[in-house]
C-alpha cells in the first residue's frame, strides 16, 4: 500500500529579507531558504510551502499580515497570473539594485573573478511598453478564475472558453486571455484586441486551437513594432482555408492601415516554432526596419532582433566602447544573429567576421550591410565550435578584438579554448546570463593570460528578473 505524503505545512507570520534569483523573494526559516514568488523584502506573510528539499523550501503567500513600505501598486490587471512581470510591485530602483547584485555575485561567488572596476548598473529609459515584440497563442481552453467557474454555464457559447494570451507558467495548455499588455505598444493591444473579438464573433470559420487535441485554425499571433513606426503583424494558422484567412486579414488591413508588413503562416506542426515553414506576405513588405545612429536594420518575421530597441541602442554602445577601436581594427563577432553588432562597431574597424549558427540570420546580416553600403564585414553560417576553428583563424586572420554575445547557456569549452589560442587583444563578452558568463570567464582568465577590467549591467527588461552583462577582458 501505497505511504500518504505528509501535507506540507503553512507558516504564519514569516518576514520576508531579500530578493533571489528567478524573480522570488526569500526568507529563512531554521536555517533553510525559502523562496517566494510576488513577495516584497519586509512583508510579513502567512505563506503555504509548496516544495520540500533538503536545503531548500518553495512556498507561495496566502495572505500579508503587513505589507512591506517597499512595495508599489502593480499597473497590471494581469500581475500575480501572467508571469510575464513577476517585479511589478516593486520600485524600479529597488529593480535595479537586486539584478546589479546578481551579476555581480555571479562573477564573485561563481565565476571566483577578480573584476578590475564595476561600472554603474545602466537602467531603462522606459518601463512600460518597450518590448517590441509580443507572441500571443490562442486557445478554446483559456485559464479560468474560481469565480468564473463557479459562474460559468454548462451550456455556456464556445467562445466564452476562447482566449487570446500567454500560456500560464508551467501550464503548456493554458492560456490566459489578455486584456491589456503593459511591456507591448497601445497599438500592438489594439491590433491583438481586434483580431480576438474579430474570430471569436464566428466560432465556426476561427475555432482557436486546442493544444491537447492539435484541432482548430487560429494558432498564434505575433506583432512586431519599430521606431520608425512600422508594424508587422504574423498570423499563424493551423490549416489553409483560403476564404477565412482572406477575410480575417483584409479585415485587419482595413483596420490597421498603418500595418507595413502583414503575413500569414500555415503550421501543421505538433509545435508553435515557425522557423522551419514558409511564410507568406498578404499585405506590405515581408519584413519591417529598425533604425540606429543613421543605420537600417531589416528585420524578418524569424529576424532575432533585441525586444528592447531603445535600450538595445544602449547595450550596444557599452559593447563598442569596451571594444576600443581604432579603425584599423579586426574584429571578430561571434553569434552575430542578423549582425547588428557587427554592423554597430564595423565604421569604426578594418573588418568584421561575424559567425552564427542560423543561415537565415546571416542572410538577414549580410542584407543589412548592404542595404547600409558597409563592405567590410563577412558572414559565415555554421556552428560555432565547428566554424572557429584554427583554421578558420588562419584564413581569416588572427583578430585584434573579439566580440561575443552567446545564447544563455553560453559558449562551448571549444569556442572558449579556441578563442585563447586566437589570442586577440581584447574581448568583450555580452551576456543574457550572468551565470554562464562567470564560468566562461573562468575558464578565459584562469591562466592569468586575461584579467576582466570592467563589467557592467543593462537592463533590458524592467519589472523582470532577467539582466544583460557586458564585461572587458584585456591581456594581462
Amino acid at each position: 500500500m501505497a505511504r500518504s505524503k505528509k501535507p506540507l505545512p503553512k507558516l504564519e507570520g514569516i518576514e520576508i529579507t531579500d530578493l533571489a534569483a528567478e524573480g522570488k523573494a526569500l526568507a529563512r526559516i531554521d536555517g533553510q531558504v525559502l523562496f517566494v514568488p510576488y513577495a516584497a523584502p519586509g512583508d510579513i506573510c502567512n505563506i503555504q510551502v509548496t516544495k520540500k528539499k533538503k536545503n531548500f523550501l518553495e512556498g507561495r503567500v496566502i495572505d500579508i499580515l503587513k505589507p512591506s513600505d517597499k512595495r508599489v501598486e502593480p499597473i497590471c490587471p494581469h500581475f500575480g497570473t501572467c508571469g510575464g512581470c513577476k517585479w511589478q510591485h516593486l520600485p524600479y530602483t529597488l529593480q535595479l539594485e537586486a539584478k546589479n547584485q546578481v551579476a555581480h555575485d555571479a562573477l564573485d561567488r561563481i565565476g571566483k573573478i577578480d573584476v578590475q572596476e564595476y561600472l554603474p548598473i545602466l537602467g531603462s529609459k522606459e518601463t512600460e511598453r518597450y518590448r517590441n515584440k509580443l507572441e500571443f497563442t490562442f486557445s478554446n481552453k483559456r485559464w479560468l478564475t474560481t469565480h468564473e467557474i463557479s459562474v460559468m454555464e454548462e451550456n455556456a457559447p464556445v467562445q466564452a472558453r476562447y482566449g487570446l494570451g500567454f500560456h500560464i507558467p508551467g501550464m503548456f495548455d493554458k492560456v490566459l486571455d489578455i486584456k491589456h499588455c503593459y511591456l507591448g505598444s497601445d497599438i500592438s493591444d489594439e491590433i491583438r484586441l481586434f483580431i480576438r473579438e474579430y474570430s471569436i464573433a464566428q466560432p465556426e470559420k476561427y475555432p482557436f486551437f486546442d493544444l491537447k487535441d492539435q484541432e482548430g485554425l487560429m494558432r498564434t499571433l505575433m506583432i512586431r513594432t519599430t521606431s520608425t513606426e512600422q508594424i508587422m503583424v504574423v498570423v499563424v494558422l493551423y490549416r489553409k482555408d483560403d476564404d477565412a484567412i482572406s477575410e480575417l486579414l483584409n479585415a485587419v488591413k482595413e483596420q490597421f492601415p498603418q500595418i507595413t508588413s502583414l503575413l500569414y503562416v500555415i503550421n501543421e506542426k505538433c509545435n508553435d516554432t515557425i522557423g522551419d515553414q514558409d511564410i507568406f506576405c498578404y499585405s506590405g513588405k515581408p519584413f519591417i526596419e529598425e533604425e540606429m545612429e543613421g543605420l537600417k536594420f531589416r528585420i524578418g518575421p524569424k529576424s532575432f532582433y533585441q525586444t528592447n530597441s531603445t535600450q538595445a541602442y544602449e547595450l550596444y554602445k557599452v559593447a563598442r566602447d569596451f571594444a576600443g577601436l581604432t579603425g584599423n581594427d579586426l574584429v571578430y563577432d561571434l553569434y552575430t544573429g542578423t549582425g547588428t553588432i557587427a554592423n554597430f562597431v564595423a565604421r569604426d574597424a578594418r573588418k568584421v567576421v561575424g559567425i552564427e549558427y542560423v543561415p537565415e540570420a546571416i542572410e538577414d546580416a549580410k542584407i543589412n550591410s548592404a542595404i547600409n553600403g558597409i563592405d567590410n564585414t563577412l558572414f559565415y553560417a555554421g556552428d560555432m565550435k565547428d566554424l572557429l576553428t584554427d583554421d578558420f583563424i588562419d584564413e581569416h586572420g588572427r583578430p585584434d578584438v573579439i566580440i561575443t554575445d552567446p545564447p544563455r547557456a553560453g559558449m562551448h569549452e571549444d569556442v572558449v579554448k579556441t578563442i585563447l589560442r586566437a589570442a586577440p587583444r581584447r574581448i568583450v563578452y555580452v551576456s543574457c546570463n550572468p551565470a554562464t558568463q562567470a564560468r566562461d570567464l573562468a575558464l578565459l582568465t584562469e591562466d592569468n593570460k586575461y584579467y576582466v577590467r570592467y563589467s557592467q549591467a543593462v537592463d533590458m527588461f524592467p519589472h523582470t528578473h532577467h539582466i544583460e552583462n557586458v564585461t572587458l577582458l584585456e591581456e594581462a
